[in-house]
């Protein structure tokens, strides 16, 4: 059978909240079979636990927010983006303060910690959401969609009106029985506007945002010294971006994800419309013969 999966020793980090622009120290733990992954504020006085669940979320305003009795973990979906790029199910994130820290703005770092850490199986099956027919979510001229597909895949389209991005492709698919995680999404950098930058720290926000952890335009041109790390870039940080929210299902999903446009407000609307209607999903274990290519050892899987 698949097995469950956690890491195979602790490690710890520091860093920078990007919205926060707060220091913040993250360590990784491993966490038993069907725990789920547990984020656990130590700042607070009961260090409190904030399970990483779609119905915990509360704001989207520019990062995914997580709560539970009123104790938030904000921008998570980096990390959580790692996590569903190697497979893992079973983990305590303990955190000083609210953020999680930003890093270079991409999954890189947490994929480097984690996988320092070592990855360790667990002797319980693997559980994953498999999407029984289509759910569908708009906003204007924004969708999300999953649909039944035996495997797991993405494409997204974005519609930024910028030289810069003009420049580059707007719309990637990435099929993960075929393209690793880690080589064709995992370095894709976060990215903003400069002239946004004042009324987003008015509002609190992108207070830690620099160009050492974020893909910074002006109105004409990227401002970062260091070339794009991918020729499509954006894109693939809005990839990245859902396939971190899209973790908050719980479990690793076996469909496919079409969007237009979409962000974690829309990419949090659809998880939540699809668990309130039982007859979407389903969730199953898989015989290492029997799961989907994406998945199985046997081909170019999503987490190795």
């Amino acid at each position: 059978m698949i097995k469950q999966r956690t890491i195979a020793t602790p490690i710890k980090t520091v860093g920078i909240g990007l919205h926060s622009g707060r220091k913040v120290t993250l360590s990784i733990k491993p966490a038993p079979i069907n725990s789920g992954i547990l984020f656990v504020r130590m700042d607070t006085p009961e260090q409190s636990v904030v399970p990483a669940t779609a119905l915990a979320v509360c704001d989207t305003r520019l990062a995914s927010v997580i709560q539970k009795d009123g104790v938030r973990v904000s921008t998570v979906e980096h990390l959580l983006s790692a996590c569903a790029g190697l497979g893992l199910d079973n983990l305590f994130i303990e955190l000083d303060g609210e953020e999680v820290p930003i890093m270079d703005g991409s999954a890189a770092s947490f994929l480097f910690l984690i996988e320092s850490a070592g990855i360790a199986e667990q002797e319980a099956p693997r559980q994953f959401v498999v999407i029984k027919k289509l759910i569908e979510v708009r906003e204007g001229d924004k969708l999300a969609r999953l649909e039944p597909f035996f495997g797991y895949k993405l494409d997204f389209t974005i519609d930024f009106k910028h030289p810069a991005v003009d420049k580059t492709g707007q719309r990637f698919l990435v099929d993960f029985a075929e393209h690793a995680y880690r080589s064709e999404i995992g370095r894709a950098r976060t990215f903003g506007f400069a002239h946004e930058v004042e009324a987003l720290r008015e509002m609190g926000l992108a207070r830690g945002g620099s160009l050492d952890n974020a893909i910074v335009l002006d109105e004409h041109r990227i401002l970062n010294n260091e070339e794009l790390r991918y020729e499509d870039e954006f894109v693939r940080h809005k990839i990245l971006d859902a396939i971190g929210d899209l973790y908050l299902v719980g479990h690793p999903i076996i469909g496919s994800y079409v969007a237009e446009k979409s962000g974690h407000a829309l990419n949090n609307a659809l998880l939540r419309k699809l668990l309130a209607d039982s007859s979407s999903y389903e969730i199953s274990s898989f015989p290492e013969n029997k799961a989907p290519a994406a998945y199985s050892k046997e081909s170019q899987p999503l987490f190795f």
